[in-house]
């Protein structure tokens, strides 16, 4: 136990480290702790909003989901530019090129910011119209529409939190990214039941006051962040001669993350289509998912913890030149997530009604949420390992493959499936849960097959 402790304390703590040069399974727990505490931050933000929202009214819940969808295109991309600017900052670590690794890094903040002015405009504008598209009632639309404005023109901060943590892991100081996150969290936590039902001084400002909780926690995670990096004492600090804009370098980035954008686009896509399934059963299937997603997402952003570890492992040790080990450590934390997911499984599986009784009282939304989560959870053996293999192509420069598995595995599969299951069979919002656990497991065995191809050992960044 005292061995365990000191190393999470070591984990924790702002020190430089080879992660090409101690044993992997030390380089493993050492960058895993810090990861998958900062997944876990990431997201608390989605169960605190949901847990205090669920208190006003099953539109508001639905409304919540119905912007979350349309959100994930924003973390797509925030996802996939985290993603080419982790696989770029990490191979410049693993060269020893802190310059080339600072430069880089520079280079992503600019793009970043560029993207999030490009969306954020136009969802701001046409957020009303992009809620009806989704199939938002007028009750959900009256409660919604301030909530989706604030947290699409706030799109910004979310960019910001996704990319410069990218920067911190790629560079190997995981435990400032998951720090930021703390922050973050601690102030929406705090924020959350004060704006939305007016507590004290503060006005009572309902599901619109979750959105301004949410924005204002991120934004000074940000803040914290950005203190960091162009602080003194910090591994990876920028100074003002890496402010100007590198084309070049920003191009390659942008060329490394357009897989990596391309696959959680497609993966955004399929999302929407299947909430747009689930829609077509009313707002409690809406509600009902919308809290069971929630916690899956609790319960998968961990393992995205494990699977950011891997890439980074990846990255730097194919800068390192040692592409054995490279692959070694990718399988391992496979292994390693697994393991917890199949933990994870089985408690969803026997406690799912009690779970979803922490969110509502509603038996019916209770009643889809339960299935969701008894459902999807049954595809958790082989996403443990997929999550984690897909992340390791990612950081090895190589984000196209992973980008056609998911046309594969979401466009050509889970879609249709979900569609037929649900609509066809007569299975209704059970038969996109199923058409989910599937395509997932599908997009695993697949992951694995390729994986032990090692062409992505080859790619150059």
């Amino acid at each position: 136990m005292k061995k365990l402790l000191q190393l999470v304390r070591e984990s924790l703590a702002d020190t430089e480290r080879d992660y090409t040069r101690m044993g992997v399974r030390r380089a493993i727990v050492l960058l895993s702790i810090p990861m998958v505490l900062e997944l876990s931050m990431e997201s608390l933000f989605a169960l605190v909003d949901v847990f205090f929202v669920g208190r006003i009214s099953t539109a508001a819940v639905a409304a919540v989901g119905l912007t979350e969808s349309v959100l994930i295109v924003v973390y797509s991309i925030a996802w996939g530019l985290s993603m080419g600017v982790t696989a770029v900052v990490s191979r410049r670590t693993g060269e020893k090129d802190k310059e080339g690794a600072a430069i880089s890094a520079m280079q992503g903040l600019w793009v970043a910011l560029a993207v999030s002015l490009v969306l954020g405009i136009p969802l701001f504008v046409f957020a009303d119209d992009i809620l009806r598209a989704m199939g938002a009632s007028d009750a959900v639309l009256d409660a919604g529409i301030g909530y989706a404005r604030i947290l699409f023109g706030g799109n910004v901060v979310i960019m910001g939190l996704f990319v410069i943590n990218a920067v911190f892991r790629g560079a190997g100081d995981a435990a400032m990214a998951m720090r930021s996150l703390v922050v973050a969290n601690a102030i929406n936590i705090v924020l959350d039941p004060l704006l939305i039902f007016g507590i004290g001084p503060f006005p009572e400002l309902g599901l619109t006051g979750a959105a301004v909780a949410t924005t204002i926690g991120r934004g000074l995670g940000v803040a914290y962040q950005l203190r960091h990096l162009f602080g003194k004492g910090s591994g990876m600090r920028l100074l003002r001669r890496h402010l100007r804009f590198a084309a070049d370098i920003a191009l390659n980035i942008v060329k490394v993350s357009i897989g990596g954008i391309g696959q959680f686009l497609i993966a955004s896509a399929s999302w929407l289509f299947m909430v747009r399934i689930v829609s077509t059963f009313g707002d409690p299937a809406v509600a009902g998912y919308t809290f069971a997603m929630r916690v899956i997402v609790f319960s998968l952003l961990p393992s995205w913890g494990m699977a950011n570890a891997a890439a980074t492992l990846v990255g730097q040790n194919l800068g390192a030149n040692e592409p054995d080990r490279a692959e070694r450590s990718a399988w391992l934390c496979g292994h390693y997530n697994m393991a917890f997911m199949v933990g994870v499984a089985i408690l969803f599986w026997a406690f799912a009604p009690w779970i979803m009784d922490l969110f509502t009282t509603d038996p019916v939304v209770a009643g889809y949420g339960v299935d969701a989560l008894r459902i999807i959870c049954l595809g958790y053996f082989f996403y443990g390992y997929g999550m984690v293999l897909a992340q390791a192509f990612n950081g090895a420069g190589d984000t196209l493959t992973p980008t056609w598995m998911n046309v594969v595995c979401f466009w050509m599969l889970e879609i249709p499936l979900g569609w037929f299951l649900a609509t066809q069979l007569g299975w209704g919002p059970n038969g996109v849960f199923a058409a989910i656990a599937i395509s997932e497991s599908a997009l695993a065995l697949l992951s694995g097959a390729l994986f032990r191809r090692g062409k992505w050992k080859l790619v150059k960044v």
